[in-house]
């Protein structure tokens, strides 16, 4: 201990004395090679003591050990043991009691004494005072009191304190999760929280804490203690009093490929990929629940369909308790998220997924139930005309999403469109940020018409379906102003409608004149609604707000849009000085031609651009006959999506090693998910291979973010000591990270220390709970030294004696190069409230 931060272990009592001669200083080493000729007190000692024994006991072994130690005394010092150390074991084995001795190359030799209690340790020796009055016991011959003696005394004291892990506590209050059903058993004690319970996981599963504990070492450089009084003043001193202390994280061994008793989100992804490898024995998904049709070795018993009581709490979750926070999709998702074409986190197809992982513990035939059973409530809010929870019902569809998800979002789209068309709503797009200068607008258009003479605007009842005044631009023939009328939403379209329309285009052999028909109906509804809201209004008008490219403004005019009108301004010429662009003063121009044709129709009179009832059918049609390949495909992409979006909702700090992780999984898992859109991906065996190697990363990244969270938790105070901890252990365990396999040997655990500051003794001491009172009966017989109530788990000391060889009865026989101050005897303790282990060397000429 005296050189160094060494931790308390099980080790035997030679190798403990072992321990407190490698930490000795090798220049002290040297000093005590001369020698002072104690051994005549030792054996004076020896005869006074009843028992003989380090630590009282028999007298008959220590006799035995007496004689046997002379005998291979005489073969070390004829130079057969050189200068190693030798021990021999005296008393029963179980007792780990040893002598020895070592010739130190001169002549002088070392002897020493090793022992150990395993039960019932005496009360006095449990404490410091004790301690100290056996080791004053070793070379102190007069017959009184030892603890009334004045003698000088060295030592050092390591004193191990030990944080309760959670599983150390009661575990009555723990939920149990059965995965083969997804059914709660809730615990005895339902108020007890769990470490994870507010973590963004904990809705999925509860983590097991990767932070077992922690070791705190307390230590005491050299002090001199002249009485067991000192000893005792000490054992009372609070351990926040202590020269230095180090903190010892108890974390996990490996971030490889877990046992399989894992649970997590890694765990459950790769039970998906293998649903995934058998989604293409069958060409439908009710195939999975046939009898005759799953006749495969792999749709096993073991692929266990969940009780219709968990289905109902899964439906019921997914449609029926969604609160108005979970509509909205998550606002800080990771910025790569978005390249990983799944379904968000929050909509309804990402939970589905979600809850699909721990459905029947994600086999095929439950995935299979699941997904019937979810396709019919859709279809049920369908007909009954209910919005579709967690997706939204209107703007414009997501390409970047899976195509489920988009499916989705149209039918949420045609359901509200059918009920607005039930209770006779406006089915035009609406633009009021505008309206409010309909107003001042007005009185603007009426002092420029005046100034030029012309006649009083449109009433009422001529002007339809006008949503606001097209800024300050006026009518090219009337000279009143111009009205931005309300249009039809333009129709949404799904990524699959996009690739039909491209393939009838190609197959046409005119891509841009297709493209133009395509444009063609929401054209003339838009010309339709100008003509309703601007009656008179020409074909350049109309260019002049829908295309303002394609009119072209002399040089010398200011584009009207610039314009303001006020009493002090000079009258403009009118009309203004412009003409249409060459693309649409063509004789053949399409879009003159449709304007010619075009109807003065507001948009709530004229056919929808939108069949909700056409495209809702076709949507639940898509959905009812989904090749299980294609299901499982999408559900690959959007549960490793939205289980990454997850974890990175978790709060860890200002951990830099665990942004950089979180966005290299991100990268990671959409240069592989890519493959998942093509159909015959799942025919490809090293897609799956990847998808697997890759649950392996998704798994040691997922360890990480635990472990940062729990760092996190625990030293919210002290920032700098996560960051610490953090550190050291990804840097220890970076070279497991990402190799896809577990390490073929073992490597040594990490314990690497922290040595604590005293401005964060407190934030640790706290973390320290006070006992109950049932486990605070024991403090009478404890060890001392109690942190908040809590005693060591054990305790090492060193005590030595030094002496000066010049001088002294046995002057005459020390070498003159040992005329100093050297350490004749040495005693280390080690100490748990259950044994205690002793071991004295002592330095003699004799």
């Amino acid at each position: 201990m005296g050189g160094g931060v060494h931790r308390s272990g099980g080790a035997s009592s030679g190798e403990l004395v072992t321990e407190a001669l490698e930490t000795e200083p090798p220049e002290r080493r040297q000093m005590r090679r001369g020698g002072t000729g104690a051994g005549m007190r030792r054996r004076a000692l020896e005869r006074r003591s009843q028992s003989g024994s380090l630590t009282a006991r028999g007298g008959g072994a220590a006799a035995r050990a007496k004689v046997s130690g002379c005998g291979w005394g005489l073969a070390v010092a004829g130079g057969v043991g050189g200068n190693w150390p030798a021990f021999v074991p005296v008393h029963d084995a179980s007792h780990k009691a040893y002598i020895g001795i070592q010739n130190m190359g001169t002549a002088f030799t070392r002897r020493f004494e090793a022992d150990y209690i395993g039960s019932q340790v005496p009360v006095k020796l449990m404490h410091m005072e004790g301690l100290y009055e056996l080791f004053v016991s070793k070379f102190a011959y007069a017959a009184m009191d030892l603890s009334m003696l004045p003698f000088k005394v060295h030592f050092k004291t390591k004193l191990t304190y030990r944080i309760l892990t959670y599983e150390d506590e009661d575990e009555a209050g723990r939920a149990d999760v059965d995965i083969s059903t997804g059914e709660i058993f809730e615990s005895e004690s339902p108020g007890r929280m769990q470490w994870d319970d507010d973590c963004p996981w904990s809705e999925w599963y509860s983590a097991e804490d990767p932070v077992k504990g922690f070791e705190l070492l307390a230590i005491w450089s050299e002090r001199v203690a002249e009485s067991s009084l000192d000893m005792a003043e000490l054992e009372n001193a609070s351990p926040l009093e202590a020269d230095s202390w180090f903190l010892y994280p108890s974390l996990p061994q490996n971030l490889g490929i877990s046992d399989g008793n894992t649970i997590g989100f890694a765990s459950q992804l790769r039970l998906l990929v293998k649903a995934l490898e058998m989604s293409l024995e069958a060409q439908y998904v009710e195939d999975f629940l046939s009898v005759e049709k799953s006749a495969s070795e792999n749709l096993s018993s073991s692929a266990f369909i969940p009780p219709p009581t968990v289905l109902d709490r899964v439906l019921k979750d997914l449609f029926h308790e969604v609160t108005e926070a979970q509509v909205g999709f998550s606002l800080d998702e990771h910025k790569s998220s978005r390249a990983i074409k799944g379904s968000p986190l929050e909509s309804l197809f990402g939970q589905f997924c979600l809850h699909a992982l721990w459905f029947g513990n994600c086999n095929i035939r439950a995935i299979a139930v699941l997904w019937i059973e979810f396709v019919r409530e859709v279809r049920w809010c369908w007909e009954e005309s209910q919005a579709l929870p967690r997706m939204p019902s209107n703007g414009a569809i997501d390409l970047s999403t899976c195509l489920i998800n988009q499916k989705l979002h149209m039918l949420s789209i045609c359901i509200n469109k059918k009920s607005l068309q039930g209770k006779g709503h406006d089915i035009g797009r609406h633009d009021d940020s505008a309206s409010a200068d309909l107003q001042q607008n007005m009185q603007i258009q009426t002092k420029f018409s005046a100034s030029h003479g012309a006649r009083e605007g449109f009433s009422s009842n001529d002007r339809k379906s006008s949503a606001r005044v097209a800024g300050s631009m006026m009518l090219l023939r009337s000279y009143k102003i111009m009205h931005a009328p309300i249009t039809q939403d333009p129709p949404p379209m799904t990524e699959d409608m996009h690739e039909e329309r491209l393939q009838a285009a190609e197959a046409m052999g005119d891509s841009f004149s297709f493209s133009a028909q395509l444009e063609k109906d929401i054209l003339a509804s838009d010309m339709s609604a100008f003509k309703a809201a601007n009656p008179d209004a020409v074909f350049e008008d109309f260019i002049r707000w829908h295309s303002p490219k394609d009119w072209e403004s002399d040089c010398s005019e200011k584009l009207e849009e610039s314009r303001t009108y006020s009493m002090e301004e000079s009258a403009y010429e009118w009309p203004p000085r412009g003409r249409l662009s060459e693309r649409m003063s063509d004789i053949g121009n399409s879009w003159r031609k449709i304007w010619n044709e075009a109807l003065p129709l507001p948009a709530s009179e004229q056919k929808p651009l939108l069949d909700p009832n056409r495209e809702g059918e076709k949507v639940l049609h898509y959905l009812e006959t989904l090749r299980p390949h294609q299901l499982l495909s999408q559900m690959v992409s959007t549960a490793f999506r939205a289980a990454a979006d997850t974890l990175n909702q978790t709060s860890f700090g200002g951990l830099k090693q665990m942004t950089t992780k979180m966005g290299q999984l991100y990268i990671t898992m959409a240069s592989i998910l890519k493959y998942m859109q093509s159909d015959n991906m799942t025919s490809d065996s090293e897609v799956i291979k990847d998808l697997s190697r890759l649950c392996v990363t998704f798994e040691q990244v997922e360890k990480l973010i635990l472990l940062a969270a729990s760092l996190h938790r625990k030293f919210l105070q002290s920032p700098h000591l996560v960051e610490a901890i953090f550190s050291d252990y990804y840097d220890y365990y970076l070279q497991e990270m990402g190799t896809g396999s577990s390490q073929g040997h073992k490597r040594k655990e990490f314990d690497k220390p922290q040595e604590i500051q005293s401005q964060d003794r407190k934030v640790i001491a706290g973390m320290f709970t006070p006992p109950t009172a049932a486990q605070s009966w024991r403090k009478v017989t404890s060890m001392g030294n109690l942190l908040n109530g809590n005693e060591p788990i054990s305790g090492e000391l060193i005590f030595s004696k030094r002496d000066r060889a010049n001088g002294s009865y046995f002057d005459s026989s020390t070498p003159k190069h040992c005329q100093q101050e050297i350490e004749t005897y040495r005693m280390y303790v080690s100490q748990t409230s259950n044994d205690l282990r002793v071991a004295l060397s002592v330095a003699s000429c004799d």
